[in-house]
């Protein structure tokens, strides 16, 4: 969800390539491994479309930088990104690009049905792979720890607000709430201000209310599902679970903080955010560039936190894996693509610069300056952010500070299943005063239990 195409959301912007939902396009993918003269033929899916005129620009460039200066590797760029209907089809005929794109909930399927090559044994002596979040590593690892892929960009959940807001309800924008408890009083001394605004809203259709619910239920401690012994079993009708639900309850119904229109999605909420009506609400980074281009909002005006409670946070992203047919030669120089392209802190800086001429934010916890690093690294990139930013980044501190201390959680298996399932207890939760929690739990634990049966 959220930065990707698992989330069903048009968030469209300009600066991140992760936020396209676009088919994939496949030519053959032969295992020889070379091209006349010795050459490595490798192609590769994450081309963006014409009609994103800059992202394609810059893809263009790396590639002809990446050959000049490996001029043993002939890149063979394709539009697109995976498409799980088309995947299987792609694979058995031979049209699989030797690296291809995948996000965070494709890759465990893909490992345990043998559909992505084991590129372990290929990664010594890779760049900066140890400066790599071993979180975001672990992602492509199987059970034994061996490698499946790598890493490109991700997100995690946090808490966006409107300081503006805060500072007219006498609230301290550089100490946002750090509980769900603060939260909610934020939110109630928030919507007091009146004329129509909004202290705390959240979404509840589309499957974006099951996603919305996993995100507060993770920052809780609680997780939708479990597994044992390669069985996977709904855990949302939990303590947590009660408690996420019964709060967003009392916002709605006794403190009238959450307003009177419902089943919302995220345009809707991005909408009141832009418009100085809405308080906060749980998001990732890329939601402030949105709600500043397409919703009249001004980067000044948000902070971003971490999630409440904040014991984990829901994470995503994407990232590469690597045709199961694809020889040894094609793999090495598949890593030494994906190094170069996307996990070189030494390209940071002047993707910086490209991303400033085109008027494009820098400053925000996301691409052109994503925060997939730890260390020494991290610390290189936060400067040289800190360095060109043209947002405020002190308004995104908070979160970037918390950040390594909170640990993130992927999203369950067969999410958006699970998610239209939530979908109806949000629903039911925010626009029945009547509303059974308990009930509605059990009912949805029977569903999503059904939905993991027939795994």
């Amino acid at each position: 969800m959220s930065s990707t195409r698992s989330r069903s959301v048009a968030l469209a912007s300009a600066a991140v390539v992760s936020l396209a939902a676009l088919s994939a396009c496949g030519t053959s993918s032969d295992g020889a491994g070379s091209a006349p003269g010795g050459k490595v033929t490798l192609s590769v899916n994450g081309q963006p479309p014409t009609t994103q005129a800059f992202e394609r620009r810059l893809f263009d460039r790396h590639v002809e930088q990446f050959e000049k200066a490996h001029p043993d590797i002939d890149i063979v760029p394709h539009e697109g990104f995976m498409d799980p209907k088309t995947f299987n089809a792609k694979l058995a005929g031979g049209q699989l690009e030797d690296v291809f794109y995948v996000y965070f909930t494709d890759t465990r399927g893909l490992i345990g049905r043998n559909q992505a090559a084991d590129i372990t044994d290929h990664l010594k002596g890779m760049p900066h792979r140890g400066d790599v979040q071993d979180a975001l590593m672990k992602v492509f690892q199987d059970a034994k720890g061996r490698q499946y892929g790598l890493p490109t960009a991700n997100y995690s959940m946090g808490l966006l607000y409107n300081r503006t807001l805060f500072k007219k309800a006498g609230l301290d924008p550089d100490k946002p709430p750090r509980t769900w408890a603060e939260v909610r009083a934020a939110a109630k001394r928030i919507a007091v201000l009146g004329d129509s605004t909004v202290g705390y809203a959240d979404y509840s259709k589309n499957n974006q209310g099951g996603w919305h619910f996993t995100a507060e239920l993770y920052s809780r401690g609680g997780r939708i599902a479990t597994e044992r012994d390669g069985k996977w079993k709904a855990a949302f009708n939990s303590a947590a679970g009660k408690a996420t639900l019964r709060d967003l309850h009392a916002m709605r119904w006794q403190d009238g903080s959450m307003g009177s229109k419902q089943l919302l999605q995220a345009e809707d909420v991005q909408r009141m955010m832009g418009s100085g009506k809405l308080g906060m609400y749980v998001s990732a980074a890329d939601n402030i560039t949105v709600i500043a281009k397409q919703f009249g909002g001004a980067y000044r005006d948000y902070g971003l936190a971490p999630v409440p409670d904040a014991r984990s946070t829901l994470i995503g992203g994407e990232g590469y894996m690597f045709n199961p047919k694809a020889s040894p030669e094609k793999i090495r120089a598949g890593i030494k693509w994906l190094q170069w392209k996307y996990l070189n802190p030494d390209l940071v800086e002047q993707n910086i610069r490209d991303n400033i001429d085109s008027k494009l934010p820098v400053g925000l916890p996301m691409p052109p300056t994503p925060d997939i690093w730890k260390g020494a690294v991290r610390e290189r990139v936060e400067q040289a952010k800190r360095k060109y930013a043209n947002v405020p980044v002190a308004n995104y501190q908070p979160f970037m500070d918390a950040a390594p201390r909170v640990p993130g959680v992927v999203e369950p298996p067969e999410a958006q299943q699970v998610y239209a399932v939530l979908d109806t207890v949000m629903q039911a939760v925010l626009t029945r005063k009547d509303a059974d929690i308990d009930t509605l739990l059990t009912a949805a634990e029977k569903k999503v239990d059904q939905i993991y049966s027939a795994l």
